[in-house]
C-alpha cells in the first residue's frame, strides 16, 4: 500500500523543514523541478503499489531523499539522517 506524501509538520522536531533551509537557496528552485516530476510520475507509483497492506513511506519522499544525498555525497541513507540538521 502507497503511503501519502503529506508532511508531518512538527511531530519530531521542533524546527520544520522549511526553516532550515534559506529562502534563496538552490535547492528550492530544484524541489520545485522535482515536485513537478514526480507529480507526473504519481499515476504510475499508484499502479505499482497493491491497494491492501500497511502503507508504505511515500516513494516521492524517498526519492527527494535520494537526491538530497546524491547531491551532497552522503555515503548511507543513516549518515544522511545525520547530517540533515547540518
Amino acid at each position: 500500500m502507497r503511503g501519502g506524501d503529506a508532511g508531518s509538520g512538527e511531530l519530531f522536531s521542533y524546527v520544520s523543514c522549511e526553516a532550515r533551509v534559506p529562502s534563496d537557496h538552490p535547492l528550492r528552485g530544484i524541489r520545485a523541478i522535482v515536485d513537478e516530476a514526480l507529480e507526473v510520475l504519481s499515476p504510475r507509483f499508484d499502479e505499482l503499489y497493491s491497494r491492501i497492506g500497511r502503507p508504505s513511506i511515500a516513494p516521492e519522499k524517498l526519492l527527494r531523499a535520494l537526491l538530497l544525498q546524491a547531491f551532497y555525497s552522503i555515503r548511507s541513507e543513516r549518515q544522511l539522517m545525520e547530517q540533515l540538521d547540518y
